[in-house]
């Protein structure tokens, strides 16, 4: 709900001094509202504006500030549309203004589910390895459809991933006990989801000196 500001001819557009990317527009040599430089940009000193169009650039520059948040959001790192939807609505967005900045974001190839999911799974793999039960898990937790995340995993190699999760862990474990050692990095394997026969198996490689295999021979990736 905007506060009624009256019809008039623009006087003056100065940009604010706290912030270069907002524009004070004057009406009748007085202060009539603020606006994205984007829409502010459509005007002109002489011109002169309804109530009506007063009113449609207000709900115009609502949505071009919620817009501007969700880029600030996208900066710092990847989103899932939900996660972006539910930020906006914690800072009191109304739902429509969400659903309006949310397409704009499709639109643009700023927002995808797919995309994301996808990425996802990449950085886990190089950063902090989990299994595909861990991962489909967190991409859910985040909102994202099953579909993407079908094909995010659709080529996900659990035993690959346990090997590279123990790999990355093994320095933490190599200078206790033996039986601490395994313990405590199985129950680590198994915290990212790995099933408790690949996760010893992987165990019995690193930290013992096993075949990592009931009798047969392991090559370890």
């Amino acid at each position: 709900m905007h506060n009624e500001i009256l019809a008039g001819t623009v006087t003056a557009l100065k940009i604010q001094k706290k912030n270069p990317n907002r524009v004070n527009v004057y009406l009748d040599d007085q202060f009539g509202l603020g606006l994205h430089k984007t829409l502010a940009s459509e005007l002109r000193v002489g011109q002169g504006l309804s109530q009506e169009e007063i009113n449609s650039f207000l709900s115009r520059d609502e949505v071009e500030k919620a817009y501007q948040r969700a880029l600030r959001y996208l900066s710092r790192r990847p989103h899932a549309e939900k996660e972006i939807r539910d930020k906006l609505s914690r800072n009191r967005i109304p739902s429509d203004v969400c659903e309006r900045v949310i397409d704009r974001l499709r639109d643009a190839s700023l927002l995808d589910d797919a995309a994301f999911a996808e990425a996802w799974v990449e950085d886990r793999g190089l950063y902090r390895p989990r299994s595909a039960k861990a991962l489909r898990h967190e991409l859910k937790q985040k909102g994202v459809h099953a579909a993407a995340i079908d094909q995010a995993l659709s080529e996900f190699d659990d035993e690959e991933a346990a090997w590279q999760a123990g790999k990355k862990a093994v320095r933490r474990y190599r200078s206790l006990p033996e039986e601490t050692a395994v313990r405590r990095m199985t129950a680590y394997l198994a915290r990212r989801g790995f099933s408790y026969r690949l996760a010893r198996k992987v165990v019995d490689v690193l930290l013992t000196g096993g075949s990592g295999s009931e009798g047969e021979s392991e090559v370890v990736p």
